[in-house]
Order: structure tokens, then C-alpha cells, then sequence
């Protein structure tokens, strides 16, 4: 069988304290089909911009390591690429939508000036042939007057229109995997809704593979095909969305879909999760969320013979870690 486009295998980072080099990515493995959206989910802290940072080679090297594990695009290994080759993937193979257009779009620069320079690296054309692209990518987004906006400056252009900016960079060459930040959070409801349309159009049309980082599960059900869950550096769960949405398959899954707010009812309180995500260097031993879960037993707190909880693949192609999957009936979002 053909490997996914996108393939996180057995993935450990660290970062440098002044303690020592303390792991935040702990095993982590996914992949991503082409064509498919798969989004990362959890709270803050729970390692899913650490991921998306690997993927693309963009954590500070003097504080930071991969130890273990593989990334690999469309087959290609990309742990331990050297710096000058990973810079020519990434805007062309790979690109990233980061989650705040205003500080990842530079001020003193037109924005057609800005694609036209990710076209020109990637595509060695002309400075025309780069002009005439970047107004193409800006009208393929929505952004009308197309070729007079490419004139204009970041802060001459609204919040939505300054992330479609940000979509049309991302998808200037015609990349294989896009990688969206979280790109929706500072947006309202109308312009989140028209930038989820436009990412999914763009999939659709282009057949472009898409890891959307995301805390909210409402975008994940309306965008993504599956979804990964991250815990404390972990994945916990991995499942087709409706399957998640139905049943999910890890406490912590169960505790992020109640605490959704469009499934609390108005006369009632916003359900929450207590405690908060343990900070690397000081997991619990045994299952990470033991502390905040519901459900815990001793076994739990205990893990398995290292002291750690290993995933369990389930049927149908899911993955849990947890200790109880089997026994244990998790409430869904129905």
C-alpha cells in the first residue's frame, strides 16, 4: 500500500530548561492522507503547535531537539534535514497559515510584494510572472479589486481579509500539506465560517492534505475528516469525527466535548474541566490525566509495567490511551 502524504511516527522533542532538556512531545504519531484534513485538538499546552513547528522545522534549534522518532513527507525523511533544503519545502511542498495575520505578514511590505516573493524562490520566474501569480492566489481567495488590493499594505485590510491574505501565501505554489495555526480564533463567527468554507474549497479543488491545529471542537466537526487528540505531549485518541463525536474513547475526549458551549444548555452552567495541564517536567506518573479525569481507578494512577499508559488500537482503525477503554461508556456530543 501507498504511504500517507504526511507521516508523524514515534515523534519526541525536548525543549532546554534551566533544569535540563525536559521532553514535550512524547511518541507522537499520526498521519495524513491526500486530500484529507486531520485536526489537532486540545487545550493549551497540550503539545499541538510544538507538532506543527516539528513538521515544519521551525523550532529554535540552540533550545530545542528532536530525540526520537520521524517525520516524513510524501516519503521524503524530513528529521535531520539540513536547514538549506528544509527552506526550500517549506512555502513549496509545505506551507503553514500561522494563527495572527498582523504579526506574520511584515508591515513595511505590499502583500502582492510578499506572495510574489514565496513564488519567485519556489518558482525561479519573473518579477512580473510573480505579480501576475499573486494576484491569481489573491482572487482564488476571495479578495476582491484583486489586482489593486495587492498594493495595499497589511494594515489596510481587516482581520478576515488579512487571513485570506495569509491562505493565498500558503497556497501560492501549490503546496502538497497545509498546515493551519488555529487560523479561525481571533476571527468572528461570520469570517471563521468564511475561512473554513475557503480552506475547504481549497482541499476540494486542489486536493491539498490539511493538519488543522485547532482547541475548538465545532470547527473540527465542520472542517476535519479525523481527528487527533493531544494531551501533556501525548496523542490520547485518534478517530474518524463522527466516530469521536459519537462515542468517544478517552476521558479526556469525553471532558473536552461537554465542555463545548453550544452543547450547554442555556439555564445551565458551562460545564469545565478541573485542575489544569501538567507542565513538562512534572507529568503524573501513569495516565497523564488521571489527576482531572473522572473515571480514575488506581490502575490509572499506576499505568502499565513502566509507569506509563500505552495507545491501544481499537477496532475499526481508532486509538486510545487509556487504561479502562474497554469497560469504560464515554457520553458524546448526541
Amino acid at each position: 500500500m501507498t504511504e500517507p502524504l504526511l507521516v508523524v511516527d514515534g515523534l519526541e522533542v525536548q525543549f532546554a530548561t534551566e533544569d535540563g532538556w525536559v521532553t514535550v512531545l512524547d511518541k507522537v504519531s499520526f498521519s495524513v492522507e491526500r486530500g484529507e484534513t486531520v485536526g489537532l485538538v486540545g487545550e493549551s499546552g497540550s503539545g499541538k503547535t510544538v507538532t506543527s513547528l516539528s513538521i515544519l522545522g521551525l523550532l529554535p534549534r540552540e533550545s530545542s531537539r528532536v530525540t526520537a522518532g520521524s517525520i516524513r513527507l510524501d516519503g521524503v525523511e524530513l528529521v535531520g534535514m539540513p536547514k538549506h533544503k528544509l527552506e526550500l519545502l517549506r512555502g513549496d511542498e509545505i506551507s503553514m497559515i500561522f494563527q495572527e495575520p498582523m504579526t506574520s505578514l511584515d508591515p513595511a511590505f505590499r502583500v502582492g510584494d510578499q506572495i510574489a516573493e514565496v513564488v519567485r524562490r519556489h518558482r525561479g520566474c519573473s518579477r512580473r510572472q510573480a505579480w501576475a501569480r499573486a494576484v491569481e492566489v489573491l482572487t482564488t481567495v476571495g479578495i476582491p479589486h484583486a489586482e489593486t488590493r495587492a498594493r495595499s499594505y497589511p494594515h489596510e485590510f481587516s482581520g478576515g481579509m488579512r487571513q485570506r491574505v495569509m491562505i493565498a501565501m500558503a497556497l501560492s505554489c501549490e503546496p502538497k500539506v497545509i498546515i493551519a495555526d488555529e487560523p479561525t480564533t481571533a476571527l468572528d463567527v461570520t469570517i471563521q465560517a468564511q475561512v473554513l468554507d475557503l480552506l475547504r474549497a481549497m482541499r476540494d479543488e486542489f486536493g491539498t492534505a490539511v493538519v488543522f491545529v485547532t482547541h475548538d471542537l465545532g470547527v473540527v466537526a465542520d472542517i476535519c475528516d479525523r481527528a487527533v487528540v493531544m494531551y501533556a505531549g501525548q496523542v490520547v485518541e485518534q478517530a474518524q469525527i463522527d466516530d469521536l463525536y459519537d462515542r468517544p474513547r478517552h476521558p479526556y475526549t469525553e471532558a473536552l466535548l461537554s465542555a463545548m458551549p453550544q452543547l450547554t444548555a442555556r439555564s445551565g452552567r458551562l460545564a469545565t474541566i478541573p485542575g489544569a495541564t501538567p507542565p513538562a517536567g512534572s507529568m503524573p506518573t501513569g495516565c497523564r490525566f488521571h489527576p482531572r479525569c473522572a473515571h480514575v481507578v488506581d490502575e490509572c494512577r499506576e499505568g502499565d509495567r513502566d509507569g506509563r499508559v500505552a495507545a491501544r488500537t481499537l477496532d475499526g482503525g481508532g486509538l486510545s490511551r487509556c487504561l479502562r477503554v474497554g469497560d469504560l461508556v464515554l457520553k458524546g456530543s448526541a
